[in-house]
């Protein structure tokens, strides 16, 4: 077990040593702590000009374990979050920090009280069940095999099998979008939109997934191409209309355009994050399988 050792919101010590105003916070998992920082990461961002340097302990099962996590929290004091299910880790873990005087949280204890007030059961105590290999597990694997491919319009002829095809063009996050569908167990497919190449005609015959559009502003995929020709080392790449801003502005009402016409849905991607994206999608996928029913 080791810790892994982050300046969440930071690019380097460089940063934290101007601003100052960092603190440690220490996450102790006996699974693999993801959901320790996604709560924490949630929290941290609401607290300007304060960067959390993160100290990640994932698999502590045993006391044995729980030394080295102790050792770096007496050498770093820190808020301390944890999610742990063996009382005794736990208990030691608390008088630790006790005796450091330094905040120490179990994310889950809250939740887990009213679960267990509300539906009068008894919990189990099982380490890392969400990860449990079962068939919501295999069907995510499914959905990101499909997804990866039918990436880029690849593999359009089972595009009926699809759960939601996005369609777009260059640079909308179609691909990153598609991939965090299918970790919720979404198969997706995307079709790009390029000027002047026909989409797929198999696309007018799916019955079954439902057609969501992206686009962005033409100022921000401007932007996010003129990058990534860089980030190519494409000094000589000949298709400059790739980056033009009014050829751009085009593509970008083309795609308005197909979707009006087509009746799909349209999602404007320009201050939206992958997460926020795929949630809305998911909330037109709900309504679209509702109506299927």
């Amino acid at each position: 077990m080791h810790g892994r050792h982050t300046a969440f919101g930071t690019v380097g010590d460089k940063s934290l040593g101007k601003s100052g105003n960092f603190f440690h916070l220490h996450m102790v998992s006996d699974s693999t702590g993801e959901t320790l920082m996604t709560v924490a990461r949630a929290a941290t961002v609401q607290y300007e000009d304060v960067q959390a340097i993160e100290h990640v302990y994932p698999l502590v099962r045993s006391q044995k374990q729980l030394d080295r996590v102790v050792g770096e929290i007496e050498s770093a004091p820190g808020i301390v979050l944890y999610t742990l299910v063996d009382p005794d880790v736990a208990a030691r873990l608390e008088r630790v920090c006790l005796d450091l005087a330094v905040p120490c949280v179990n994310v889950l204890e809250p939740v887990f009280k009213i679960f267990q007030s509300y539906l009068n059961v008894a919990w189990t105590g099982r380490i890392g069940g969400q990860h449990a290999l079962d068939a919501d597990y295999f069907g995510r694997i499914d959905a990101l095999n499909y997804t990866m491919l039918h990436d880029d319009g690849q593999v359009p002829g089972d595009l009926n099998e699809a759960d939601v095809v996005l369609v777009g063009i260059s640079r909308t996050s179609k691909t990153p979008t598609c991939i965090y569908l299918a970790n919720r167990g979404i198969k997706a497919a995307n079709i790009p939109m390029v000027p002047d190449i026909p989409l797929p005609p198999q696309l007018d015959e799916v019955t079954h997934p439902l057609v969501v559009g992206l686009v962005a502003s033409a100022e921000r995929i401007q932007q996010v191409r003129q990058n990534r020709v860089l980030a190519l080392n494409a000094a000589s790449y000949q298709n400059e209309s790739y980056t033009d801003r009014r050829q751009i502005a085009h593509e970008v009402s083309s795609t308005r355009r197909l979707c009006a016409e087509k009746g799909w849905p349209l999602i404007d991607v320009t201050r939206r994050s992958i997460e926020e994206t795929a949630a809305e999608i998911m909330a037109l996928l709900r309504d679209h399988r509702a109506e299927e029913m």
